[in-house]
This record gives structure tokens, C-alpha cells and sequence, in this order.
């Protein structure tokens, strides 16, 4: 209709056709920025539940009382039952070693939220992200990701942790020396490969994707004690390999799990499923009632979700092992980490698994790459000319590694992704160690409720079903790919291309 009326009246039309255009571009533009602010502004009652009534923020729930968080998790229980929900954490990265293995996931931190992307970690108890103060964090990180620095001052709800908070208190061990008011709460988390992170602890409000029908999420929220890096190291600052942080998963009661399940918002359990064929794959916290999973106890009294193993299974050779070599020195059981890429077995279980491996070729030309990869040249199926390894663990469960999963193509060659842990440093040697090369390809469930873990080889690019407890129904949870190079959000996603709709019929 402009550009009718502009033919018909000339010059005039033109002029006040341009002053109307720009009326409506400004309003619309504050119109869009008004919803985005109002929507974001975080509330004491989170809209995107259903069926579970309205979930309450940490901070208003507990406004004014100094709880810990062993007792926020004991706080009415009934009354947490009435608010739990499954989270959807959408899932991108791969685990082959020779693409820098990361999986990692996309959250919202602050108000207004922002998006990071942190790499999932179940051998990490804390969450961190890169903060402002951190000059040396590289601006470019896997796959060529934007990485954004978090800043407290710009979130609306961010605020510092001081040391004498009780969540201070408990992660240190005790009361922290020298601790006077006002003085931040700091951390340093370091990593089996030698990286680190140092930095201070923050609170601020979590945004994430509660499951609300089939394949279909709301946006929910919670507020979770984080860590604000200001210094990394190794990997964790590497160009090639760097994310915005690191989503802990661990045990402890400082994890974002434990954090969201002391106040009720879910249950403490969840599960992913590492697609390590066409990256991605799925990562709910939550009841998984599909598909079932067998399961063996956790070890008590360790850091990690350490395991019993049994036996260890090439083709249908067991290997002539003793119980004790499960166990050496304080090493007890098999720690499943998510967050390591490899699989680290003792030197004594590292040779007869390899050399019966090979068996299976005897006229294979041994290279080893990297001073880490032993290597060879095969020009056939791996699955059809070596065995698969079967792991038996506590209560009749197994875990099968095809040659698909366990050898991977690296420099023209085919690379064991076994590596002997009898030659890695003091604190790392002789551990036995699951990472993403055994994980992959099945959906592994962690229920720390009833401390047992449990795994079943599935299809990760399918979907699993994740019970709701405040109606009883099922929801089916999907398969994710996040691109790296997607950082817009939907809201601001929607005004671009509407604004660029706009000008178009104002111009043409």
C-alpha cells in the first residue's frame, strides 16, 4: 500500500511515507525490546511449569534465611514432589578423539539471559563459565564459537558469593581462614589432564528447557551458585578447544544437579546419550522410564561415579585377571566420566588387552603417534577383523566396545583409543577410567537417588521417554545437534527478520 501511494502522490507521499516508516521502526524496535526485557526479568514464579503448579526461585524461597544446602535438600520433600520436572539440555559436539573430543551443551545465565556454551562434565562438581576479569581467555574457541564472557555488574540478578556464606563454608571444608565480609568466595578446579581454573564463586539465575509435552520444552529457570573463571589453563584456554565452561555434573552437593534438586525443581537423576556418529545427542535430567536400563551400585565414599568392575571380555577370551587389579592402591572402582574423550586402564590390564587385541592380526605394522597413540594401516572392516571388548561389572551388567568405537582413524592410520594409564602422572596413574570412546552410542543413566548407574546401547539420534511426576504422563525427549556458529536468541532471531521484512516493503 506504501508503495502505491508513493507512485500516486509523488515527492509528499514520499516524505511522509519515510517519517511513517520510521515511526514504526523505532516502536516496533521498542516494542521488541520491551518484551525481551519484561520476559527475561526473572520472577518468583516460574510461568513455563505446567502441571506441577508454580516453582519458586532459591532466592525468594529462602529470602532472608541462612540454609545450607544439606538442608535446603532435606526442606519438605512432599512439597518438592508437587515441583519436579525433566530438563532438556540441548546437546552438540563429538567425542572422536582425532576431531577434538567435546560434548557440550547450550544454557541462559543472567538477566537479561545470555547463552553459553559449556562442555558437559560428569568428573566435575562445579559449574564455571569465563568471566569478564579473565584477559587472557581466547575470544574464538571449538569450531570457531563466539565465547562470551560472563559479567555479574551486567545481569540484573548476578551477585557475588562472599567467603563466610554457608555455600562457602561447605565446599571449602570449614570456615575459610582469613575470611572477613565482602572478601568473594574463590575456587580452583583442576582437571585430570593438568588444565585448571581459578576464579570466584557467583549467584545468578540458570535458564534451561523444561520437558512440558513430546518433544516440545518451556523455559524455566533456578538460581545456581557458579563459578566466575578468571584464569585457565591447558585445554580449557586452548583456541581449538575452548568453550564458554564447564557444566559440572558430579556428585556433590555444589553440582547444578543437586543445586536445581535441593529446591525441588527435578529429580537427581539424569542421562545422556553421546551420538558419536553423527555428533550431538541427548542429555535430560529427569526419570527415564524408556528405554529400560540395567544398573550396578555406585561406589561409596569417592568423588566420582565409580564402579565395580569384574572382568574384562575380548571376543570370547575372558582376560586372566585377579580382583585385586580392579583395585589398586586407594583407586576404588572404575570412575565414568563424560568428560574425558579416552579410556585409561592400568598397565596390567592395558597389555593383555591390547596384545589379545592384536592377535586377531598378528602382521600389523605398530606406529605410535604423539608419543600416545599406537597406530596401524588397515585397509579392511575393523569391525569384521578385530574383536569387540566387553567390561562385566557389579550386578550382572556389561558394557560391549566395538573395534568401530574403540579404534578411530587418525593421520591415514587406524589409532587405539585405549591408552595405559601406569603412564600417566602420580595422581592419575593406574586408574581405571571410562570417557566419551566407551560411552558413546548408549544412553548411560546416573540416579543418585538410589546411587546406581546404568547403561544400554541406543540409538542416539533417536529419543528416550522422561517421566513427569506431577501428572504421571511421558514425554518423549530428543536428539540435538547444536551448530556452534548459532548464538542469536529466538526472540532476537525473530526481530531481525521482521525488522528486515519491514525495511524491504518500506524500500522496494
Amino acid at each position: 500500500m506504501m508503495k502505491t501511494m508513493a507512485t500516486r502522490e509523488g515527492g509528499i507521499a514520499t516524505i511522509s511515507t519515510a517519517s511513517i516508516a520510521k515511526s514504526l521502526l523505532l516502536l516496533f524496535l521498542w516494542l521488541a525490546i520491551s518484551v525481551t526485557s519484561a520476559t527475561s526479568q526473572p520472577s518468583g514464579i516460574d510461568e513455563g511449569d505446567d502441571g506441577g503448579g508454580a516453582v519458586f526461585t532459591v532466592s525468594s524461597k529462602f529470602a532472608g534465611m541462612d540454609r545450607s544446602l544439606s538442608a535446603m535438600k532435606a526442606h519438605d520433600s512432599l512439597r518438592h514432589l508437587q515441583m519436579l520436572a525433566g530438563v532438556d539440555l540441548p546437546l552438540g559436539g563429538t567425542g572422536r578423539p582425532d576431531a577434538v573430543g567435546l560434548y557440550y551443551a547450550r544454557i541462559g545465565i543472567g538477566t537479561p539471559s545470555r547463552d553459553y556454551y559449556v562442555q558437559v562434565d560428569t568428573g566435575s562438581d562445579i559449574m564455571w563459565v569465563n568471566c569478564i576479569q579473565c584477559t587472557k581467555c581466547p575470544k574464538k574457541g571449538y569450531h570457531g564459537l563466539e565465547l562470551t564472557l560472563y559479567d555479574p555488574k551486567d545481569s540484573l540478578t548476578g551477585e557475588l558469593v562472599s567467603c563466610d556464606q554457608q555455600f562457602c563454608v561447605e565446599i571449602s571444608g570449614g570456615p575459610v581462614s582469613d575470611c572477613s565480609a565482602n572478601v568473594s568466595c574463590l575456587y580452583t578446579e583442576l582437571y585430570g589432564d593438568g588444565s585448571f581454573s581459578l576464579g570466584y564463586f557467583v549467584k545468578d539465575i540458570v535458564q534451561y528447557d523444561r520437558v512440558s509435552g513430546d518433544l516440545q520444552t518451556k523455559s524455566a529457570n533456578g538460581s545456581v551458585i557458579f563459578g566466575c573463571g578468571a584464569r585457565q589453563s591447558g585445554d580449557l584456554d586452548s583456541s581449538d578447544e575452548a568453550l564458554d565452561g564447564i557444566l559440572g555434573f558430579g556428585k556433590s552437593n555444589s553440582s547444578m544437579l543437586s543445586q536445581l534438586a535441593s529446591t525441588g525443581r527435578v529429580r537427581k537423576m539424569f542421562a545422556h546419550c553421546l551420538d558419536g556418529v553423527n555428533g550431538g545427542g541427548i542429555f535430560a535430567i529427569g526419570h527415564v522410564v524408556e528405554p529400560k536400563v540395567n544398573t550396578t551400585p555406585l561406589v561409596q565414599n569417592t568423588p566420582h561415579y565409580n564402579v565395580n568392575m569384574t572382568a574384562v571380555e575380548v571376543g570370547r577370551e575372558f582376560l586372566n585377571l585377579t580382583g585385586d587389579v580392579f583395585e589398586i592402591g586407594n583407586k576404588k572402582g572404575t570412575i565414568i566420566d563424560s568428560g574425558t574423550t579416552l579410556a585409561y586402564l592400568p598397565q596390567v590390564i592395558y597389555e593383555p588387552l591390547v596384545k589379545t587385541i592384536l592377535s586377531w592380526q598378528s602382521d600389523l605394522n605398530l606406529r605410535t603417534l604423539h608419543d600416545q597413540y599406537l597406530c596401524f594401516q588397515y585397509s579392511e572392516s575393523v569391525d569384521d577383523g578385530f574383536p569387540p571388548v566387553t567390561f562385566h561389572f557389579e550386578s550382572s551388567l556389561s558394557l560391549t566396545v566395538y573395534p568401530r568405537e574403540y579404534l578411530f582413524p587418525f593421520e591415514g592410520l587406524w589409532c587405539f583409543g585405549w591408552q595405559n594409564s601406569g603412564m600417566q602422572s602420580r595422581d592419575t596413574m593406574n586408574i581405571t577410567l571410562l570417557g566419551d570412546l566407551v560411552l558413546s552410542n548408549k544412553l548411560v543413566l546416573y540416579d543418585l537417588e538410589n546411587q546406581v548407574i546404568g547403561w544400554t546401547e541406543y540409538n542416539c539420534s533417536s529419543s528416550i521417554q522422561l517421566k513427569d511426576e506431577v501428572t504421571g504422563s511421558v514425554h518423549l525427549v530428543g536428539a540435538h545437534y547444536l551448530s556452534p556458529a548459532w548464538r542469536l536468541s529466538t526472540q532476537w532471531s525473530i526481530i531481525f527478520l521482521l525488522t528486515t521484512a519491514l525495511l524491504h516493503d518500506l524500500v522496494y
